[in-house]
């Protein structure tokens, strides 16, 4: 899901190129919500900033199936504590992961 239709073009683009095209489905916000607002996954995966991520923490929890896994990144190292608080409220969080100034984050959904 991206707010940029070029992104998903890209996405789409390199889907193909991977061999993985089968695999995916790429949406607008709007789009994938018409279609899948019931939907639950064993994982979710946003590689967003911060601000955002924190905002969608529900959606992405209502997302989400029970014992499945959530994994974030494109999140500052300065900014891994209000992300983690934003997520704990729905999943288990593990320790951060750090590489650099960048921070993944892994949890498992309660």
């Amino acid at each position: 899901i991206d707010i940029d239709p070029q992104a998903l073009i890209a996405t789409h683009d390199n889907a193909i190129v991977n061999q993985v095209s089968d695999k995916i489905d790429t949406y607008l916000p709007d789009d994938y919500i018409k279609k899948h607002s019931e939907t639950q996954y064993e994982t979710v995966v946003a590689n967003i900033l911060s601000g955002p991520l924190s905002e969608l923490a529900p959606t992405l929890a209502q997302h989400t199936k029970l014992d499945g896994h959530i994994v974030l990144s494109g999140i500052l190292r300065e900014q891994a504590d209000s992300v983690l608080k934003s997520y704990g409220e729905y999943f288990e969080m593990d320790e951060p992961v750090f590489e650099e100034d960048w921070v993944l984050l892994h949890g498992i959904r309660t």
